[in-house]
């Protein structure tokens, strides 16, 4: 009866043994490569927290958050596999898509768009269509430059009225407050670039919201591609969830996001005025998290109406496929 005894246990103890390889070889961490819109700003400061504090781990993954160029520069870089996921204007998605990019939305973060042109108080332009003759600085893959040809149809102005110059990546806050070749204004989001200008030593710029000339979008979407919803659905789930858990906690602690991104990028983000911009810029994004559509206010959501009336645009004044259907480029089904 012992050695009946004996055996049960060393059976027992050799399934536990069993068990716990299997389970740490199935649970091993995925590597994942999330590429941001542009250089780490207050907005990101979500993913950051979610990686600071294990979010991500907690679902299996082991996250690579990398900088970018512009939106659609990183949403080419999950079209052609490069990055797993990408975070970036919807809109510059959607263009890319519709031409053939094999690339969806499968979670919201910014559900509106906070787009505008950005002037010098000092350029002495007041309304929209003083900026006829005028130079504007933009960089070549922002997303910003989608939306901008329906805000100056809808203000009565043409393309050729305006003097559009792309500059360097990173160097576009510092061409407009040298004025550059006589620039009077930058394409720029409401949430990011009025706080890197007067963190520069720039004055509050005066702002012409898209939002003001008919341009309602969806903000800015993680995306993914099309194979990693058809083959991998289980990571582009748990990353969805993993997101939305570390956006919830910025929305409850922002200034523990604001600590994250500091703690990952170090230097001037890590000091009491760099914090001071990334709080200020997160708390833009944390604004916007639900649009007026989203009346369960369920985080992550690609609402329907909305991303409806964005594809309207976009086939009435940038060319989009006219077949194309709002519903061909987002799912919600990794959304809880």
């Amino acid at each position: 009866m012992k050695n009946l005894f004996n055996n049960m246990i060393k059976n027992i103890c050799n399934v536990a043994i069993i068990f716990l390889l299997t389970a740490s070889t199935s649970f091993a961490a995925d590597k994942v490569k999330l590429r941001l819109n542009w250089m780490y700003y207050g907005s990101h400061a979500g993913f950051a927290l979610g990686f600071v504090d294990g979010t991500y781990a907690k679902h299996g993954i082991d996250l690579d958050i990398r900088s970018g160029n512009g939106s659609s520069s990183a949403h080419r870089l999950v079209a052609n596999k490069d990055s797993h996921f990408s975070y970036g204007s919807c809109g510059a998605m959607t263009n890319l898509a519709a031409k053939g990019a094999p690339i969806k939305s499968i979670g919201v973060i910014d559900a509106m768009g906070t787009e505008a042109i950005l002037v010098r108080p000092d350029s002495g332009v007041k309304t929209i269509k003083d900026l006829k003759g005028k130079k504007i600085l933009t960089t070549a893959n922002a997303g910003v430059n989608t939306f901008f040809p329906i805000v100056l149809a809808n203000a009565g102005l043409s393309e050729s009225d305006v003097n559009i110059t792309s500059v360097p990546d990173g160097a576009l806050v510092s061409s407009y407050l040298q004025g550059s070749g006589g620039a009077v204004a930058i394409l720029g989001g409401l949430d990011d670039k009025p706080a890197e200008i007067k963190a520069n030593g720039g004055a509050q710029p005066i702002a012409f919201p898209y939002s003001d000339y008919g341009v309602n979008q969806v903000g800015y979407c993680i995306a993914t591609h099309n194979d990693t919803i058809k083959n991998n659905p289980d990571l582009a789930k748990r990353f969805i969830k993993a997101t939305m858990e570390a956006y919830a906690k910025a929305e409850k602690n922002p200034d523990a996001a604001v600590n994250a991104i500091a703690d990952i990028v170090g230097g001037s983000m890590a000091e009491d005025a760099g914090r001071a911009q990334s709080r200020e810029v997160l708390d833009v994004t944390l604004g916007i998290l639900y649009s007026a559509n989203n009346k369960k206010k369920v985080l992550g959501l690609n609402v329907p109406s909305d991303w409806d009336s964005m594809v309207k645009l976009m086939k009435k004044y940038n060319d989009l496929d006219k077949n194309a259907k709002a519903s061909d480029f987002y799912t919600n089904q990794f959304i809880n």
